[in-house]
């Protein structure tokens, strides 16, 4: 395996840095990218907190130690700060201190800018940042929002325009940390460098496509923060749509992050509008999930007794163009499901003719179909028919099947590829505002429109009404 090459020298400045994604994704990331890289890299937490230094590496050593990671190791304790900067002021300040760091040490003024804050606070970041005067140095600056990225089309739009004021896209990264998971940078590879899958990525062979991403957990203590969100601006527009553009894009004229990023826009400006029939929500019930009794959605705290926020949202997408006309790409995510997991189903076309009637199920069920896993083992899988040994000449479905830590042991943390590609500037796996925008526009029919929400245990797959998406009602998805 190809070690880490060393990243460029600079300040890693983290908004929101007292708060959950700080401790238990961003600092462990940064932790293994220093240990990983030798990286010259300073962290400069700030948050309105009163802190001083040595309480926010306390902080961090706690952190640390919760990942299992050695949380007395040296690299925090002089390259770990904290600045207390509030909503509107502090950042005259913040800069003085950045320069300050830099000046210390040496480095040569690149800096990252990470907003790991609540999304209504992004604007005053970024116009605090801008009017302080640290959109620019003398080395590079980027700018790295949390999802989601507005709430709506307008919002969006919105925002994008604000940012751009102050800062260009091409220091901007909107994060996904579905991105960062190996099997979906995979994708990439697994289509356009293995053409027995290419060369079938197509209407003529694929019958439907399933994206689902499942979790297994309830709402739980989020009841508020959900019922403004529900599950179409929690994750259809982003994770599910991000994966999505990645199985449905066309061949980029190369891997750079500019081609990538052009053929995924395209798709969704390819996207027929969506009608009521491709849509069904859901809400759960009371139900039991691995022997514990999940109480309805309805009676959670913050949360309206007649609230009509879907927890399940399956949606069905069809993309004009020469590629994929008439096949569906069904996304489909809830709460408080049976398991969880996040896969691509590949079905593909049975086929013409049933030569073995009688030996083995029928033909509908002789369809090939390809699972691609990003958790929870990330790998894939392609279910193909096989003759039984013996006079009896059954058929039987085998998996052909690969798990990436089998063949190369543990892989790092989404969050750490991710940071590790802000760091050498890659917007790859990073997206541009033209999708942000044409995301938000393919589902502005549905985010407030007035759709049935059916009710559906916890602890089962979700409504009935959805295998209706599938094309037939004889058809399960894949997942089950």
């Amino acid at each position: 395996m190809t070690a880490p090459h060393p990243l460029e020298p600079h300040i890693f400045v983290i908004f929101g840095a007292t708060g959950d994604l700080t401790s238990r994704k961003l600092m462990p990331a940064l932790y293994h990218l220093v240990e990983d890289s030798s990286a010259d890299v300073y962290v400069l937490g700030v948050a309105t907190s009163a802190l001083d230094d040595a309480d926010f590496r306390a902080l961090t050593r706690e952190a640390l130690d919760d990942a299992g990671l050695d949380g007395t190791d040296a690299w925090r304790d002089d390259r770990v700060h904290f600045q207390t900067v509030g909503r509107d002021e502090g950042y005259s300040a913040l800069r003085e201190r950045i320069e300050a760091i830099e000046q210390a040490h040496g480095l040569p003024g690149n800096r990252v800018f990470y907003l790991a804050l609540p999304p209504p606070v992004f604007p005053i970041a970024i116009t605090r940042l801008g009017e302080a005067g640290l959109a620019s140095s003398q080395g590079w600056t980027r700018l790295v929002v949390e999802k989601p990225f507005g709430r709506d089309l307008k919002s969006a739009r919105a925002l994008n325009q604000l940012a751009h004021t102050h800062f260009s896209e091409d220091q901007i990264y909107r994060i996904d940390h579905y991105l960062g998971k190996e099997t979906v940078q995979n994708l990439l590879v697994f289509r356009f460098a293995n053409p027995i899958f290419e060369g079938s990525w197509n209407r003529d062979r694929i019958e439907r496509v399933e994206i689902t991403v499942a979790e297994s957990l309830d709402i739980g203590s989020r009841g508020g923060y959900y019922e403004r969100s529900g599950a179409v601006r929690d994750m259809v527009q982003s994770h599910l749509t991000q994966v999505f553009t990645l199985v449905a894009m066309e061949s980029p004229t190369s891997i750079r992050a500019d081609s990538v990023r052009a053929e995924k826009v395209k798709v969704l400006q390819s996207i027929a509008p969506l009608g009521v029939d491709d849509v069904v929500f859901g809400q759960y019930t009371r139900g039991t999930i691995d022997g514990a009794e999940i109480p309805a959605y309805r009676a959670l705290e913050g949360v309206d007794p007649a609230s009509t926020t879907p927890t399940y949202a399956a949606v069905r997408l069809f993309v004009n163009n020469w590629r994929w006309q008439g096949v569906p790409f069904v996304l489909r995510t809830a709460k408080a499901l049976p398991r969880r997991t996040t896969q691509v189903v590949v079905t593909f076309r049975p086929p013409p003719v049933c030569l073995f009637h009688g030996v083995g199920d029928d033909c509908f069920d002789q369809s090939d179909v390809l699972t691609l896993t990003m958790q929870p083992d990330e790998g894939f899988s392609l279910q193909i028919e096989v003759k039984e040994p013996g006079e009896s000449g059954g058929i039987r479905r085998v998996p052909l099947h690969f798990e990436y830590g089998d063949e190369f042991g543990e892989i790092a943390e989404a969050y750490e590829t991710l940071l590790r590609d802000v760091a050498e500037g890659d917007q790859t796996h990073f997206v541009r505002s033209d999708w942000v925008e044409e995301s938000w526009r393919v589902y502005a029919p549905i985010l407030d429109g007035d759709l049935p929400v059916y009710p559906y245990p916890a602890g089962t797959w979700g409504p009935d009404e959805a295998t209706n998406l599938l094309g037939h009602p004889a058809k399960n998805w894949g997942t089950k």
